[in-house]
């Protein structure tokens, strides 16, 4: 879990808090989990089928009465007083038109509880425990970092307060404040490392380009490109000329045709007598890329080459060999690009795609390739660095993009090709999944390919609402898909397992792919067309929108199912397909977080994955005071201080390529 000191657990907070204070009457009890209060009438009945245990009840508050119902916890029959009011604490689900509460707990405590992720062998108990311990001498283990007049005019709570109330909250407020003093640090340390990062950028290859480049190499291509690719294109062109080495986003919807960029580019680096290199974070997409540049690129003369884990050693160092010697003009790949034997004789354009999906060092170590063979410096650091080339398809507000990419400038590719087919896209909710899954086998029968999305991989011991990967995935084996060809992938997959799934749908040797959102980013199938989302609520609207951009690809009409109930959240998705729009709506609603969702299943605690907007701004405000009013020197030293600290300690730096 990463937990290797007591700082550590400190800092291992909480992925939700179950409210222990408020008794939810009866009737007012929906979908969700909750708190009750009432009296067990009867005793409890066991029941036992193939060596599984099922206990059922009810409990009953005045007149009104709610279904109770434990799998596999045979003991609970003999601590469930009758006759006695309890408390219960447990996730309520529909069941053939009646509510009921699944694995309740007896709820003895009051109070907001943390719940934290499961440690493989701690139980829960024990965890809370240890983590109360440190909390009890939390400033000795981590002492105040900010300084005491940055707190006060941004109104932020002392430190050791801030991780107590981030553990144990005794109400909303509390959570939120501890919230705020967390994320607020975090921000400003982020931020005054990009400030550094933009004030150290390198000088790079001044490139010689001819201003009819760019018309030139859409002449080649077989399309006609929209206003926005042109323009992208035209200001990667003007940075290529400069020498200062460029760092540019390119960000835009998922299919507004993003990788024709990078290929003009490419193309502009050669016409330059430079090579280029483009990372991908999957074998899968880096294949992709690379077989359609031997389609687009190659007939121009600009021989292109595709390294990889899977490369075979003979074809390895024939690549290797004329990345050497020049003859290698385009090398696509994925981590293996930055190999130590890996060298190149003028690297002047680099390219990383989807780059969050890269560790920072991955990302530098392919930079520092630009002046691997270059003799006449004495070290990378003095040499100029080659261009630096960023895409994502994650889509952000402008401003937001601005201020987390501060030492990067930004492009916006804001239009989708023409002749695009909309996704259709439809909330599902429990009463129609049967006549989806249908729809979804006919499809299926007809030639086309199938996702299905869970937020988690193995079920949540704790909260039992929702769907795991594992359980749904022998679900549909052996009911609503039985008989078709079903595969799984997940984040933990072993890497060389989760390759050869993803190349077995990519290829249509499986009809139906059940996954989490490790396949939001990385893997085009033209024919796959229906999108199901298990417990879409459970997912960011920027992550749905992602996710129903797998779809779509190509000439086929295409679907994207939510499983969830209607919600304003979820309408969106259904009203528009403009990913800046979704974005956008995304972090109004989501503000600074909600206080008792759980977090997404394989979710990057990092900054970015979880900004609010609206403190990042006003973190940004506080660095740009600090470091420019000669007033605030002392606060400045103390903030670039801390920040070293930070990225030593946490053994990483920030590089945006």
């Amino acid at each position: 879990m990463g937990i290797e000191s007591l700082r550590d657990l400190l800092y291992h907070f909480p992925v939700r808090y179950e409210d222990h204070v408020h008794c939810v009457p009866l009737d007012q009890v929906m979908e969700g989990a909750f708190l009750i209060r009432g009296v067990i009438r009867e005793k409890l009945k066991i029941s036992y089928f193939k060596g599984s245990s099922r206990i059922t009840g009810e409990i009953w508050e005045g007149d009104r009465k709610l279904s109770l119902c434990w799998f596999n916890e045979p003991w609970i029959i003999h601590q469930v007083p009758v006759g006695s009011e309890i408390r219960l604490f447990g996730s309520v689900r529909m069941n053939n038109g009646r509510k009921v509460m699944y694995n309740p707990r007896i709820s003895k405590e009051v109070g907001w509880i943390p719940v934290y992720r499961t440690v493989k062998g701690v139980p829960g108990q024990i965890l809370r425990q240890a983590i109360q311990e440190v909390l009890s001498i939390a400033e000795e283990i981590q002492p105040e970092s900010l300084p005491q007049s940055l707190r006060k005019r941004y109104g932020l709570i002392p430190l050791a307060q801030a991780l107590r109330w981030r553990h144990c909250p005794e109400t909303v407020d509390q959570a939120e404040a501890a919230r705020r003093r967390l994320d607020f640090e975090q921000m400003i340390l982020y931020l005054t490392a990009v400030y550094a990062e933009r004030q150290n950028r390198r000088p790079g290859y001044r490139m010689e380009i001819q201003p009819e480049a760019v018309s030139e190499f859409w002449d080649t291509m077989p399309f006609e490109p929209t206003e926005a690719q042109v323009r992208v294109l035209q200001e990667i062109a003007s940075d290529l000329c400069k020498e200062q080495s460029m760092a540019r986003l390119v960000q835009g919807d998922v299919g507004c045709g993003k990788t024709a960029i990078a290929f003009g580019a490419i193309f502009l680096s050669w016409k330059a007598g430079f090579q280029s290199a483009m990372m991908a974070p999957t074998e899968i997409l880096a294949r992709q890329h690379f077989e359609n540049a031997v389609r687009q690129l190659a007939p121009l003369g600009i021989q292109c080459a595709l390294l990889t884990g899977r490369t075979r050693v003979a074809e390895r160092r024939r690549i290797i060999s004329a990345l050497k010697n020049g003859s290698c003009y385009a090398l696509f790949g994925t981590h293996a690009l930055i190999s130590t034997d890996v060298a190149f004789q003028r690297l002047g354009l680099v390219i990383t795609d989807e780059q969050h999906r890269f560790g920072v060092k991955q990302r530098s170590a392919l930079q520092e390739k630009g002046v691997a063979l270059d003799q006449k410096w004495n070290s990378p650091g003095e040499a100029p660095a080659p261009h630096v080339l960023v895409m994502s398809a994650t889509p952000i507000p402008r401003t937001l993009a601005l201020i987390l990419y501060g030492d990067l400038d930004l492009s916006i590719v804001n239009e989708l090709p023409p002749g695009r087919k909309p996704v259709k896209t439809r909330i599902v909710p429990q009463a129609k999944r049967s006549a989806m899954y249908q729809f979804a086998r006919q499809a299926v029968k007809n030639g086309q390919q199938i996702y299905v999305i869970c937020p988690l991989v193995e079920s949540d011991e704790d909260d039992h609402r929702f769907q795991s990967m594992e359980t749904l995935y022998r679900t549909l084996a052996g009911n609503e898909f039985k008989g078709l060809r079903i595969g799984k992938t997940w984040g933990g997959q072993p890497g060389e397992e989760k390759a050869e799934t993803l190349r077995l749908f990519a290829s249509g040797e499986l009809d139906v792919l059940v996954a989490t959102t490790v396949i939001e980013v990385g893997i085009t199938v033209p024919n796959a067309t229906i999108m199901i989302i298990e417990n879409a609520e459970r997912f960011g609207l920027s992550q749905l929108h992602q996710l129903r951009g797998r779809v779509g690809r190509g000439e086929q009409e295409s679907w994207c199912f939510l499983r969830s109930d209607d919600s304003e959240k979820i309408k969106i998705l259904c009203e528009t397909g403009d990913g800046f729009a979704v974005a956008q709506k995304d972090l109004e609603m989501r503000g600074p977080g909600e206080l008792m969702g759980n977090r997404q299943s394989g979710e990057s605690d990092q900054l970015i994955g979880r900004a609010d907007p609206r403190l990042l701004d006003e973190a940004q405000r506080c660095v740009r005071e600090v470091m420019n009013q000669p007033e605030l020197s002392a606060e400045k030293n103390q903030i670039i201080s801390l920040t070293h600290q930070y990225f030593q300690d946490h053994n990483v730096k920030i590089a945006r390529n």
